[in-house]
């Protein structure tokens, strides 16, 4: 959230506005003297800049001291004219940076540039302007909380499943629809007995598969019972094909 919002102009506080009741924004503004000199340095510093084209402008800094952070926006219409906010680690920078924005375009409209630019130095000057700034804060706050919502909602509607929706177990014959036609090919030895595996394969496996061959069990049954895959027993009982080992039903 956004805790402070500071109007500079010249290095001095044109007018400052506290929103949260944190401690550490406290210190940072609350008493006179410190926004004096805390408007004065910043001014300082996006005239220092300025003064680079190359370096650009200053956006936004981070005090180490809190979790607070502060961002900047330089008015065109004024010379030193200078919008400051600070924020909280739960903004955006390009929220915070929309937020000024708009409060700078309706500042002008409450007050004219020969106002601000003749401005005397008194605090209270332009405090009728507060009320805007409160305005615009419940709005961001409203969207922020519409937004959180919207996302909570979609996060436990992920969660939802109609019950015309629910996947219902496959059946036994449904599952054996569901595989490639070749995995229920039942291999079946072509010799009236065994032969030795280990005198014609090579590998574990091959023997293992072929060990299993009875004529009754599929491929898809022969992988189950080894932990293999329908398509590797598949692949290996091709190639007991090939050697005239095995023949498929």
């Amino acid at each position: 959230m956004i805790c402070d919002v500071v109007i500079i102009k010249d290095g001095l506080p044109l007018l400052s506005k506290n929103i949260s009741n944190s401690f550490n924004t406290k210190n940072l503004f609350s008493e006179v003297d410190n926004l004096i000199m805390v408007s004065g340095f910043f001014s300082a510093l996006n005239s220092f800049s300025d003064s680079f084209e190359d370096l650009g402008t200053i956006s936004e800094l981070k005090l180490s001291n809190n979790n607070l952070k502060l961002s900047f926006l330089k008015d065109s219409n004024i010379p030193d004219l200078i919008y400051l906010a600070t924020y909280d680690k739960n903004s955006e920078l390009a929220n915070v940076q929309r937020f000024l924005k708009k409060l700078a375009n309706n500042f002008l409209k409450e007050f004219s540039i020969n106002q601000i630019s003749n401005w005397n130095g008194r605090l209270d000057s332009f405090k009728s302007f507060e009320n805007v700034i409160k305005h615009y804060i419940e709005v961001e706050d409203s969207k922020k909380k519409a937004q959180f919502k919207n996302q909570v909602y979609d996060w436990i509607k992920g969660f939802e499943n109609p019950i015309d929706q629910i996947e219902t177990p496959k059946t036994e014959s449904e599952i054996v629809d569901s595989v490639p036609d070749f995995y229920i090919y039942i291999p079946t030895i072509m010799t009236s007995e065994k032969v030795n595996s280990k005198y014609y394969l090579t590998g574990d496996t091959s023997c293992k598969v072929y060990e299993f061959i009875d004529g009754k069990k599929n491929i898809n049954q022969i992988a189950e019972e080894l932990n293999l895959s329908q398509k590797k027993v598949y692949n290996l009982c091709k190639s007991l094909c090939k050697i005239q080992l095995i023949s498929f039903k």
